[in-house]
C-alpha cells in the first residue's frame, strides 16, 4: 500500500468517476483502474462497487477512504513542518468565507494577497457557516472566515475584527431619531436578512420577537434591503463595512445604534485544533491588516499576529 494509492481512492470517491479521478491525479484511466485493483487484491476487500453508470464505495470501502483521508492529511503535515522551519510560504491554501462577509473583504483580500504571496496556490469559496465548519472538520479547507461564536468540537476560533451596525432609514422617516436604541427598532417597519443580522451579541436580539414589529421581511442581501427601504420606507440594519458602498445621498440616512456591545458583529478565523501552518495563517492576518480599518481589528492580532 502506498500514499499514491490512497490518493487514488480518495479521488475516485470524490468524483465518483474514474475519468475525472484520473484527470485529477494526472494519470491514465487504465492505470488508475489497475492501481485500484492492485490495492483491493492486497487488502482482500472490494473498495468500490462499480457499474457502467456509477462508482460507489462499499461499506468497508467508506471506512478505508475515511482513514486514507486522515493518513494523507498527516503525511502532508511532514512537508508543512519542513516548509514552516525554512520560512517558506507556498503550496495549496484553501479558504472559505461566509456569504454575508465575502462582499466586503474578498475584492481587497484577493488583490493584496496574490501580489504578496505569488507562490501560494490560493483557492477561495463563499460558503454558509454550517458548510464551512463541516468542511474544516473533514480537512477540505485550511481556513474559514465567518461570524464569531460558532462553537464546535475540534475547531479553534481566532478573532479577526469587529464591525458596528448602523440603522439605514428611508428619507421619509430618517429625521425622527438622531440615535437609535435597540428597543426603538421594534416600532418601525423592519426589513431584515436573518443570516446577516439576527445574531448573538448584536443589535438584533429583537429578531427573537419579530411579531412586535409592524412588518418584517427577509431579503437575500444588504444591497437588496437598502433598495427596498428606499422604495418602500421603513429601515434596515447594515454593517459598517457596507458604508463605503453608499452614495452621498444615502449616507444621510445612516443613524448609529446606542450601546456598542449590542450593535456589532465579530468576525473570526476558524481552523482545526491540530492545524500547524502558522506562517500560512499569518498571510491571512497580514493581508487583512492592510485594508481593514485598524480600529476594527483585534488588538492581539495587530500586535502578535496568529500564534499556534
Amino acid at each position: 500500500m502506498t500514499l499514491q494509492q490512497l490518493k487514488y481512492i480518495v479521488a475516485i470517491n470524490t468524483h465518483r468517476s474514474f475519468a475525472k479521478a484520473a484527470n485529477e491525479c494526472e494519470i491514465s484511466q487504465p492505470t488508475l483502474s489497475a492501481m485500484l485493483v492492485k490495492l483491493e487484491e492486497e487488502l482482500d476487500v472490494k473498495i468500490f462497487d462499480r457499474t457502467n453508470k456509477k462508482v460507489i464505495a462499499t461499506t468497508i470501502g467508506q471506512r478505508i477512504i475515511r482513514q486514507a483521508e486522515k493518513t494523507l492529511v498527516e503525511a502532508t503535515k511532514i512537508n508543512e513542518i519542513i516548509n514552516e522551519e525554512k520560512g517558506q510560504v507556498s503550496g495549496n491554501f484553501n479558504i472559505a468565507i461566509g456569504t454575508t462577509i465575502a462582499p466586503y473583504i474578498l475584492p481587497d483580500f484577493i488583490n493584496y494577497y496574490i501580489g504578496a504571496y505569488p507562490s501560494v496556490n490560493l483557492s477561495i469559496k463563499e460558503l454558509k457557516t454550517d458548510t464551512i465548519l463541516s468542511e474544516l472538520q473533514i480537512n477540505h479547507l485550511d481556513v474559514g472566515i465567518d461570524i464569531s461564536d460558532n462553537k464546535i468540537d475540534g475547531i479553534l476560533e481566532i478573532p479577526l475584527y469587529t464591525e458596528r451596525f448602523y440603522v439605514y432609514l428611508a428619507e421619509s422617516c430618517w429625521r425622527k431619531l438622531p440615535v437609535f436604541k435597540p428597543d426603538n427598532l421594534e416600532h418601525e417597519k423592519m426589513w431584515i436578512m436573518k443570516e446577516a443580522q439576527c445574531m448573538r451579541e448584536s443589535a438584533f436580539s429583537f429578531c427573537k420577537a419579530r411579531t412586535k414589529g409592524n412588518r418584517i421581511y427577509e431579503a437575500g442581501s444588504i444591497e437588496t434591503l437598502i433598495r427596498i427601504v428606499d422604495k418602500n420606507g421603513g429601515f434596515t440594519i447594515i454593517p459598517e463595512m457596507h458604508l463605503p458602498f453608499l452614495s452621498e445621498q444615502q449616507r444621510k440616512n445612516i443613524r448609529p445604534i446606542e450601546g456598542d456591545y449590542l450593535s456589532q458583529r465579530r468576525i473570526s478565523l476558524y481552523i482545526k485544533e491540530d492545524y500547524i501552518r502558522q506562517r500560512m495563517l499569518n498571510t491571512v492576518s497580514d493581508t487583512l491588516i492592510k485594508f481593514i480599518p485598524h480600529k476594527m481589528l483585534d488588538s492581539h492580532l495587530i500586535k502578535f499576529g496568529i500564534k499556534l
